[in-house]
């Protein structure tokens, strides 16, 4: 086996001996954050004419819907843009086949509302406040009313029920929707305290409506894997993001690893480019090959680079 020239990184050695190791610094993209901290501001670089769409969409207050390749930082947008305009924690709602407009919006847990009251009832207290039971989503909270907007990330939309994007259009339109459990209420129960997707704390809803006065930031990212209706692409700015040309590449690098690491990592550089010609990679692979060489670590010990630059389609 080809040994690295740095055979201290090796902190896992397969055989078997427990030993006391301090885990090394991790990759600046992979560091997390306590609660309660802001999330770290990682750079991302992006094209003139790619930052005006963004920018169109903002002004018209339109989701953004961004396309194009695996690696192209389309989920690192949202965090960009909100980062930049000061709009707080990106709220995210990461779409499935099981994901549904209504629980994007809000939750109510009538067994758990059921069992506390049963509860409260026989200890001689006040029943709990419905509002205890009622959790907004992450798009229910994106539109409930405030001073500034909020960012949404609805991630990999086209992951979803072909029904899901037209279940969206009049909220987006809108910008409004109801708790039906909350509009049932008595006059005097008009303003309940609900709460919010980003455990941050309760908004006040009245009447069982939500009616956004600043439209969300929404960035809504798709793989390409199906299209979507007309009416929905309508209601949208739509931006495609390409794949990353070498120069911008080297941008990439020196942004996260600083622009002297670029000397020493030419050779990876041009693999990445010669492995992505037959298939996809992700930019972010380089950015681990980069980082791993950074630390001594020999990548061309066996299979390793091929680890790490491995191909995004095809068979595992």
């Amino acid at each position: 086996m080809t040994t690295s020239s740095n055979d201290g990184w090796r902190i896992f050695r397969g055989d078997g001996v427990p030993r006391s190791v301090s885990m090394p610094a991790a990759p600046p993209w992979r560091r997390f954050r306590a609660p309660g901290m802001p999330p770290p501001a990682l750079p991302y670089l992006i094209a003139p004419e790619h930052a005006d769409i963004v920018n169109a969409a903002l002004h018209l207050r339109r989701p953004l819907l961004v396309t194009g390749p695996a690696g192209t930082g389309k989920s690192s947008l949202a965090r960009a843009v909100a980062h930049e305009l000061s709009l707080g924690e990106v709220l995210r709602w990461p779409v499935n086949s099981r994901s549904s407009v209504q629980e994007a919006l809000y939750r109510y847990d009538a067994i758990g509302r059921l069992r506390e009251t049963t509860l409260s009832r026989d200890r001689g207290e006040a029943d709990p406040s419905i509002g205890t039971f009622v959790r907004l989503g992450p798009l229910g909270t994106a539109l409930a009313p405030q001073d500034t907007p909020r960012a949404l990330l609805v991630d990999e939309m086209d992951k979803g029920d072909v029904d899901l994007p037209n279940d969206l259009l009049t909220v987006f339109e809108e910008g409004v929707f109801e708790i039906t459990e909350l509009a049932r209420l008595p006059e005097e129960m008009a303003d309940v305290e609900v709460l919010t997707a980003d455990h941050r704390g309760t908004v006040t809803v009245h009447r069982g409506q939500v009616q956004c006065t600043e439209f969300p930031v929404v960035v809504i990212t798709s793989n390409g894997e199906r299209d979507f209706p007309p009416a929905f692409l309508r209601r949208c700015i739509r931006l495609d993001l390409p794949m990353p040309d070498e120069e911008r590449l080297r941008a990439i690098v020196a942004a996260h690893l600083g622009p002297e690491i670029l000397q020493e990592v030419d050779d990876l550089l041009q693999a990445f480019l010669r492995r992505r010609a037959p298939g996809e990679l992700a930019t972010d692979q380089l950015l681990n090959a980069v980082f791993l060489r950074s630390g001594g670590v020999d990548l061309d010990a066996d299979g390793l680079l091929d680890a790490v630059l491995h191909q995004l389609t095809g068979t595992v």
